[in-house]
């Protein structure tokens, strides 16, 4: 997964002696914390997260500097027993990405014991012999010590019957800020000597269209429950700076489609006289205009594309 190419020395001149960059890729089973670590570590929320499983379905790449290198982290979806050809199309993303990156983080969170998914996921990594592997505890903030003290044991026996040898494993919460710098320094010293790939001051390298059309799929998700969240879809249709605005007034216009498998789930995502609707549309502009900085005009509109997530043409008209 290469970036764009930096220019000779890196985009921020000449590279300091030691200094390392490289890829890094957050996996695990679905809703073990992937997506908060990863804007824990840059600082600013650039992926969405959500209580519901298998919310994250793009490869977000954030991108943390530090003085001694740049670490590229790449969020992935989780990992699990697909039921549908999104399902499938998600699992082969999460093993393309890690057989691309550095080292891969197996995120086990520390409220739930090593379960067999996470077995099957090592087992799967396993395969992969050339990536660096390391594990991290995440949610310590929801264990007690003793909890974790035996979580960290389930996983070097994990490791070892499964052939997987850890490079480090660390305890970290995101929500309380507990080793997280620790993890971005050991993550860094296991990168390879070189410039930087991005340059300084970039959090993330996914278009604009991608974060806001993610920031509407969080907003829809919450409240919503039974099979609604994996059928919920979004697209940006049309995006860009209003016309004839004085410069220090602009207006970003964001024209963007929430897709729905039936029509019973367009009336409950619409809600009683459009108030759920615009409750999503509020809440994903306040998240949008914070991300870029810009006031936003936000036009959404429900449709329905039946069973879109077993249906090979309608993926592809959704970008998947």
């Amino acid at each position: 997964m290469p970036p764009p190419a930096p220019a000779v020395g890196g985009f921020g001149g000449e590279v300091p002696e030691g200094y390392r960059s490289g890829f890094a890729c957050f996996v695990g089973r679905p809703n073990v914390g992937k997506s908060t670590l990863t804007n824990a570590l840059v600082g600013q929320k650039i992926v969405i997260t959500s209580d519901k499983p298998q919310t994250t379905r793009t490869v977000v790449r954030g991108i943390l500097h530090r003085p001694d290198g740049q670490l590229v982290l790449v969020d992935t979806p989780g990992l699990h027993r697909p039921r549908t050809l999104l399902g499938e199309r998600l699992n082969d993303l999460v093993k393309t990405t890690w057989a691309e990156v550095d080292v891969v983080a197996v995120c086990f969170p520390a409220d739930e014991k090593i379960g067999p998914g996470d077995t099957f996921l090592v087992n799967e990594l396993a395969k992969v012999r050339r990536t660096t592997k390391i594990a991290v505890v995440t949610k310590t903030d929801l264990a007690t010590p003793e909890r974790i003290a035996e979580h960290l044991l389930d996983i070097v026996e994990l490791g070892r019957s499964t052939g997987t040898e850890w490079a480090e494993i660390v305890p970290v919460s995101s929500v309380a800020g507990d080793q997280i710098d620790l993890l971005a320094e050991l993550l860094v010293a296991l990168m390879p000597e070189g410039p930087a790939l991005y340059p300084d001051g970039d959090l993330t390298d996914a278009p604009e269209e991608v974060l806001a059309a993610e920031l509407i799929r969080e907003a829809a998700l919450d409240g919503v429950r039974d099979e609604l969240p994996h059928s919920i879809a979004v697209v940006v249709e049309e995006m860009g700076l209003r016309e004839d605005r004085p410069a220090d007034r602009p207006l970003l216009d964001i024209h963007a489609n929430v897709y729905v498998e039936r029509d019973s789930q367009k009336g409950i995502m619409i809600g009683r006289k459009g108030a759920r609707l615009r409750q999503v549309g509020t809440v994903a502009r306040q998240q949008i205009e914070a991300l870029l900085g810009t006031p936003v005009y936000l036009d959404l509109h429900v449709k329905v594309a039946k069973d879109w997530q077993r249906d090979p043409r309608q993926l592809r008209k959704l970008g998947f």
